[in-house]
């Protein structure tokens, strides 16, 4: 025999002798085989030197392949639970999210709004649960970037309004044109949920459900 395939043969025991299944060779295995080819090769076609640190190359790079894949998971799991620590620091901690639903209970309703471009005017809308206009909140001119506001819970005749779901829109006016901007809100993280299998953290928040924590923009 002359390869490593040829005499592979030679070195496995009966299938009914083993322990369990074997699907793959270990380096132990592999000297074993090595071993087994010098002993059966050609005596008139020797194997060259060459060829045997070929087949020791090759066996170097798959066994290097595996154990920098096992370093990666290993990497990615001691990650992914450092991750699960922090998160749980927020449970507690207000976190600023996109969304537009929010939900009033008496205290001010606090949020912000990334602007890609300046706005001669940008202006905060309040609708109830059926949809009705309540306050409009102007916010002035700015800059591109965050801009923070909040709703005291006044409609615009200055009463306050019953608790209950608002839902929250911000509109941008530059050079005559209004644009809607996806409004980002402040709410309390009830409980954080670590998913099996390395899944994203997902966040409880009150008043708004399920988040992962890619959604958050700022702890607060």
């Amino acid at each position: 025999m002359s390869t490593i395939a040829d005499v592979a043969a030679a070195i496995n025991p009966p299938q009914e002798s083993r322990s369990g299944p074997r699907d793959r060779l270990g380096q132990e295995d592999f000297l074993r085989l090595m071993v087994t080819q010098l002993r059966n090769q050609d005596p008139f076609k020797p194997l060259q030197s060459g060829e045997f640190l070929g087949q020791i190359a090759q066996f170097g790079t798959v066994s290097g392949i595996q154990d920098l894949q096992q370093a990666f998971r290993d990497f990615a799991d001691s990650m992914h639970g450092e991750q699960a620590l922090r998160a749980a620091a927020l449970v507690g901690r207000r976190v600023l999210v996109p969304g537009d639903a929010v939900r009033f209970d008496g205290e001010p309703v606090r949020g912000a709004v990334e602007l890609d471009a300046p706005a001669t005017e940008l202006r905060l809308r309040v609708h109830d649960a059926a949809g009705a206009l309540v306050r409009t909140v102007p916010l002035g001119a700015h800059e591109a970037g965050r801009v923070a506001f909040t709703w005291d819970g006044l409609d615009d005749a200055g009463a306050p309004v019953p608790s209950g779901r608002y839902r929250l829109a911000v509109e941008r006016v530059r050079d005559g044109e209004t644009v809607s901007l996806q409004p980002l809100v402040a709410a309390p993280v009830e409980s954080v949920t670590l998913r099996a299998g390395g899944g994203a953290l997902e966040l409880e928040l009150e008043g708004l459900g399920t988040r992962t924590l890619d959604d958050v923009r700022q702890i607060l």
